[in-house]
């Protein structure tokens, strides 16, 4: 998988060789990784601390590596680049630390477990005034490792399952490669040409083949892959800002990057394995004035909206504005890019909530498709998705005729998939159809970006002024 501002050849993935003498750690590859490195060498803060925490940062979220081995690893280089150390792991890490500190300190003093529970819930967060530093060892002899009491307390945070999770169900079968999400995304945002928030790439991987656009019988006939930010649980892109910047927002899980926070170090875009991030090199081809008040601040009055200002980084937001009921309450819960797919092929809505758009198109496919896509003068389907969805009773079609008529218009449920499954970042995007293989390849789609007003390709646009290639790879 990859971006536009990331190439990855088959001989890349082919040898394995970063040029450093081991493997690639991005799953983009070597040249990937290059680039990447070259990039933040042009700017001004640390390109080898940065390249160093990017390839933690995914071997944390793979279990390679601990939270507490990754803060220790990198924090006083953090510290000395940037003055400050503001990771949303930090305060966990040593938050647990301190505990672990006390909890051993009472252990030695002759303290069984009920009466030191009762004394850390009776001290809480003021345990650290006690002045027990001294006590650096659990009762042991070990230090405590804050990324179980971290795993903890993340359990008990999601134990309910009732909060908010914003995501999408993809469904690469019905895309027709129209590009009118990507038209619409650009419209409502206003990201520089070539920035694409959202992209649709047409592909060959060497075992399922697209056609050239001039044999095409069809738009289906194309080979797929849906690309916007995957929103992760997990987001490595998050482990590697040094300022809070990038951050997952507590009120629907969304991973935004707060633009008057951003310094612009471009750490979080190595460390993201889909390729999503974009730097604003020069000023906005959008004024400020220009844009609508409305989608530039969330609720909680943080820039996370809209085009960002010179120097920061940009990405796919999931629209906080429409979440957050600014742009009105029946925008809650859609994005730019679902209301304008003809197909239906994007589906956006609370991943925690099975009555959701996404939730129920995962839940039978074919009906979701039907109910998308069933011409309303075809009275036979009509008739199974009525009979289907129970307003009404079967007579001559039962619902196994219905469903077996519903499959035979609009394929079986078909295969499902999350990308880079084995990065562990709880990508909150669910892909229905073929995964792409390997070797997969852009080739051109039925509709150029061109046609719409588009590019696909920011190297064009930037001139080598960030990660580019002439071909995108997957």
């Amino acid at each position: 998988m990859s971006s536009n501002d990331d190439d990855r050849t088959g001989d890349d993935r082919k040898n394995g060789d970063d040029g450093r003498g081991e493997e690639p750690f991005h799953p983009l590859g070597t040249e990937a990784e290059d680039r990447y490195e070259a990039m933040l060498e042009e700017g001004e803060y640390d390109a080898e601390l940065g390249m160093e925490m990017a390839k933690d940062a995914m071997a944390l979220t793979k279990g390679e590596l601990s939270e507490s081995e990754f803060y220790d690893r990198h924090h006083e280089a953090i510290l000395e680049e940037f003055g400050e150390d503001d990771r949303p792991m930090a305060e966990r890490v040593e938050s647990a630390r301190e505990e672990g500190r006390l909890e051993g300190a009472l252990s030695r003093l002759g303290a069984d477990d009920e009466s030191r529970r009762a004394v850390m819930k009776k001290m809480g967060a003021g345990a650290g005034a006690l002045g027990l530093g001294a006590f650096t060892a659990t009762d042991d002899g070990t230090e405590a490792d804050p990324s179980v009491a971290a795993q903890d307390d993340d359990a008990d945070d999601t134990a309910d399952g009732d909060d908010v999770q914003w995501g999408m169900a993809l469904d690469l079968e019905s895309c027709d490669g129209c590009l009118s999400c990507v038209v619409a995304c650009n419209a409502e945002h206003n990201w520089n040409e070539g920035a694409n928030w959202m992209y649709i790439l047409a592909y060959d991987d060497g075992t399922v083949e697209s056609p050239e656009p001039e044999q095409a019988d069809t738009a289906r006939d194309f080979n797929y892959l849906i690309r916007p930010c995957q929103h992760c649980t997990d987001a490595p892109c998050e482990k590697v800002c040094p300022t809070t910047a990038r951050h997952t927002r507590e009120d629907g899980g969304l991973v935004l990057t707060d633009y008057d926070v951003c310094i612009g170090c471009r750490y979080c875009q190595v460390a993201c394995p889909y390729g999503v991030n974009y730097f604003q090199w020069d000023d906005p081809e959008v004024p400020d004035e220009e844009l609508n008040e409305d989608m530039i601040y969330d609720d909680r009055d943080r820039w996370v909206s809209s085009r960002g200002p010179r120097g920061v980084m940009e990405k796919c937001i999931f629209d906080p504005a429409r979440q957050d009921g600014q742009m009105g309450e029946d925008m809650v819960g859609t994005t730019a890019c679902e209301d304008a797919c003809p197909p239906g092929a994007i589906q956006f809505g609370d991943m925690n909530d099975p009555d959701s758009d996404p939730r129920q198109y995962l839940e039978n496919v074919p009906l979701a498709r039907a109910r998308e896509q069933a011409p309303d003068d075809d009275d036979e389907l009509q008739e199974a998705i009525a009979i289907l969805d129970g307003d009404e009773e079967p007579d001559e079609m039962d619902e196994e005729d219905a469903m077996e008529l519903l499959e035979a218009e609009f394929g079986d449920d078909g295969s499902r998939f999350k990308l880079l499954e084995e990065f562990n970042t709880n990508p909150n995007v669910t892909y229905i159809g073929n995964e792409p293989g390997a070797n997969a390849e852009q080739v051109e789609g039925p509709v150029a970006y061109a046609d719409v007003g588009q590019v696909d390709n920011r190297k064009t646009v930037l001139d080598e002024k960030t990660v580019g290639f002439n071909e995108l790879s997957l």
